[in-house]
């Protein structure tokens, strides 16, 4: 599977429709195809994953997940997925007949099209992207998160029109309200038609003769709007949603561009974490170390009580099943795990001194003999401690 971004590869917006979708994995199969780049690995490898980007951009479903997820939301997906580079040209024609005809350079054998009529469609607008910072339990359960953004918005003078009036708008004198111009070339290969946005109108089929005063014939303004994000449980720095039509307005009533929310995490006061588990550094004592002891901690969803067995060693780890963080598209929950750190005293007067100098003796407080003499053990401290 291709690691790149699939909407770079088809060269097209995240919002694109889907005839333009038709149009941009055409154009690109047509100029990697390898009739034409005889020998040229690198065409091939852009022809197929040409191929792979769209598979995915066309299905609704591949496409919304990859939209929110990423290329991680297509695992098990269905569909050509990560095998791509083993898939033959036959069977990418054979699968995508209907983008190609009956041939894929047009004019061979194929028809000779039909141009899409954009008239009043106006322009999409720009995409967006905004940070997110997330706490740790909102990742671990998800939330709902309002944020005020700032974009351009559709011009409530002229509802996004761009026109002054109704009677305002004309059809445009170049392309006669197709929105399009076409160019025919012959080859050697065949007949090539190449079908480009109207210079004049930009591809909507229609101008303006006077502007609306406020937006000046955009059809937009600056402004700030509140969008409501809600993040799913597991979601991990580097993630982003995507929600389209949140992004800026288009120009002229175009449909608005997607808004793109990057995932960041701050950083927790106590948990460090690792996938859907979360870590915590239990500080004791000595005495508690080796008498044992029951103590809070501090979980996800307040404190919960853990109990420290006798003559627990430094650096074990305890696990506290399901305390960690619900999985992204799961019902699962990760583990925390506490590692008990034993605090040795850096500065002893001379009392403390001479209790550790009597315990030091004892064959229980060394390491060579430590299973010997455990039923004494614990009576032993306490005497020492109390």
């Amino acid at each position: 599977m291709s690691k790149r971004d699939y909407y770079e590869i088809l060269g097209v917006s995240r919002d694109v429709g889907e005839a333009e979708l038709k149009r941009a994995y055409r154009k690109k199969a047509m100029k990697y195809h390898p009739d034409r780049n005889d020998g040229n690995s690198d065409a091939e490898k852009k022809f197929k994953e040409a191929a792979e980007a769209f598979d995915v951009l066309k299905d609704p479903d591949k496409r919304a997940r990859y939209d929110q997820f990423g290329h991680d939301g297509l695992r098990g997906a269905g569909g050509f997925g990560a095998d791509f580079e083993n898939v033959s040209f036959d069977d990418i024609f054979s699968r995508f007949s209907d983008i190609f005809g009956g041939d894929i350079f047009g004019g061979m054998g194929g028809g000779q099209g039909r141009s899409r009529r954009r008239s009043g469609t106006g322009q999409p607008g720009e995409d967006m992207k905004i940070q997110l910072n997330l706490t740790l339990e909102e990742i671990a359960f998800g939330t709902e998160r309002e944020v005020k953004v700032k974009k351009q918005v559709k011009c409530d003078e002229c509802n996004g029109t761009g026109a002054d009036s109704v009677d305002d708008f004309m059809t445009c004198d170049t392309c006669n309200g197709v929105g399009e111009v076409r160019q025919v070339t012959r080859t050697m290969f065949g007949q090539f038609v190449n079908v480009q946005p109207c210079p004049s109108c930009h591809g909507e089929g229609r101008t303006i003769r006077e502007k609306c005063r406020k937006c000046h014939g955009n059809g937009r303004v600056k402004g700030e709007e509140t969008v409501k994000i809600q993040i799913p449980s597991g979601v991990t720095k580097g993630n982003y949603i995507s929600l389209r039509g949140q992004g800026h307005a288009g120009l002229r009533g175009g449909e608005p561009g997607t808004l793109i929310v990057l995932i960041e995490e701050k950083k927790h006061e106590h948990f460090r974490r690792e996938g859907d588990d979360i870590f915590y550094d239990l500080n004791i004592s000595i005495p508690e170390a080796v008498l044992g002891m029951t103590t809070e901690v501090p979980t996800l969803k307040g404190k919960a009580r853990i109990k420290i067995d006798p003559g627990t060693q430094p650096g074990k780890m305890l696990r506290m099943r399901e305390k960690g963080i619900k999985g992204l598209n799961t019902h699962k929950y990760g583990d925390q795990y506490v590692r008990v750190n034993v605090f040795i005293p850096t500065k002893l007067n001379e009392e403390e001194k001479k209790h550790i100098s009597a315990l030091s003796k004892s064959k229980n407080f060394n390491p060579a003999h430590s299973k010997e003499a455990r039923e004494n053990l614990f009576e032993r401290v306490k005497s020492v401690f109390t």
